[in-house]
């Protein structure tokens, strides 16, 4: 038996359209203790994994030259808002090749808004 028959599955309305190569700014909710608080991570999208709740999708981006990559449950309650800062252009549909690339070169073309 599956999930998606008993629950109505139906797209997260309230996010854009995302595609790899476009960089993000995700803001999700934290609790800490009793304290909650929203926390950003900018990233580029290297994955996106399809699949009714089961949806996710992956973001990458170089901290202090430590390449960190985070999954993010699409439906997920924590999720407050997804923002679309660059819209890449992108060839593949997962991107690990930015994992071996360094600063310039990791960086993703810009679709043109022509």
């Amino acid at each position: 038996m599956d999930i998606s028959s008993v629950i109505d599955t139906k797209v997260n309305e309230k996010f854009p359209q995302i595609n790899p190569g476009d960089t993000l700014k995700v803001k999700l909710k934290i609790i800490e203790g009793e304290r909650e608080r929203v926390q950003t991570f900018e990233g580029v999208v290297i994955r996106i994994r399809s699949g009714g709740f089961g949806a996710s999708f992956t973001l990458r981006k170089v901290f202090h030259g430590v390449g960190v990559e985070r999954t993010f449950p699409y439906h997920s309650p924590r999720l407050e808002s997804i923002e679309v800062t660059k819209h890449g252009k992108a060839r593949r549909a997962k991107l690990y090749y930015l994992r071996k690339l360094s600063s310039k070169a990791a960086r993703q073309k810009i679709k043109s808004s022509s």
